[in-house]
């Protein structure tokens, strides 16, 4: 089979075809053709040597990629049959191997692809939608009624973020800049916020949750808005030293998470995805002898909603 491996971190030239053996699967798990692939930034700064490279360097052939949608072909699990159509986000943060024409993928941490979506959609709601799913829903648990601030809302997690607290009855802001805030409001957020130059020191308000898809002195920002008691969940950046303890003087619960796989929660999403509640917005697509200029959208930093790789 056709897959995308890299020898050494650095540029996109790294990403390199080769062929290599079709997976064997193993007990509980299923052998997925590929359809689509999402990427997302920590794709990017795996390929660069930072991200989870350090986790799975060791590993020959090392091939990127977590999220996919896709068709059984094989499976040694009950839980799906060869011509199902599935979608999830493999082994993260492990070797997830997902830049192949098929991939190896524990059945637990798939579902069902909703027949009401593509698979480029599809392969858009897994890691960031997950991350969304995770944050506010386990992590947050945020409620109906809760002000709730989204940073970075037009990006993957972000676009998923909005639409998600909004679904659980919150009410919610949404940062990015002003040439993106028609699409923060389309996804459904009730107020918007250009970030460029904007005094939060001064803004009206405090947020019971807000989550942070930016890092750097974004969470000391955020700090100044988020009332007592409340939380912030920071995505890109661990929380540092001085930003906790300021966060603790505050009252505020504030913490860095890294998305896992999770087939039930991805299951949650697919209900959601099927019902409308939920929409992927893929913005660019690309045939998968372009991975590496999928791989310099998302590094631009100015992707709205997804990015995915089409087989």
């Amino acid at each position: 089979m056709k897959a995308i491996i890299i020898d050494n971190p650095g540029e996109v030239s790294q990403l390199k075809f080769q062929e290599t053996a079709r997976p064997i699967i193993q007990d509980g798990e299923v052998l997925v053709q590929v359809k689509a692939i999402s990427i997302n930034p920590v794709d990017v700064k795996s390929r660069a040597g930072k991200g989870v490279y350090g986790r799975i360097k060791s590993e020959s052939p090392l091939i990127l990629g977590w999220d996919i949608s896709g068709i059984v072909t094989e499976s040694r699990s009950e839980q799906f049959k060869a011509g199902d159509e599935v979608f999830g986000m493999v082994n993260f943060p492990g070797h997830g191997k997902a830049y192949a024409e098929y991939v190896a993928a524990p059945a637990s941490q798939l579902a069902v692809k909703p027949v009401t979506i593509s698979h480029e959609e599809a392969a858009a709601s897994t890691l960031a939608a997950l991350t969304a799913w995770q944050a506010i829903v386990h992590n947050g648990q945020v409620k109906t009624g809760q002000k709730v601030l989204v940073h970075a809302a037009a990006g993957g997690v972000g676009h998923f973020a909005i639409q998600l607290a909004k679904h659980l009855g919150a009410e919610v802001t949404g940062t990015s800049s002003a040439r993106n805030k028609d699409f923060v409001m389309q996804m459904g957020a009730d107020a918007h916020i250009d970030y460029t130059n904007y005094d939060w020191a001064s803004h009206p308000d405090e947020f019971d949750f807000v989550l942070d898809g930016v890092g750097g002195d974004t969470i000391d920002k955020s700090l100044l808005v988020t009332k007592t008691g409340g939380t912030i969940i920071s995505i890109p950046t661990g929380l540092n030293e001085a930003v906790t303890e300021k966060a603790k003087a505050k009252g505020v619960k504030g913490y860095f998470m890294l998305v896992q796989s999770n087939g039930s929660d991805m299951q949650q999403i697919a209900a959601l995805l099927e019902q409308g509640i939920l929409k992927a917005h893929v913005s660019h697509s690309y045939p998968f002898t372009e991975m590496a200029a999928a791989h310099l959208q998302v590094e631009s930093g100015r992707t709205v909603g997804k990015v995915v790789v089409t087989l």
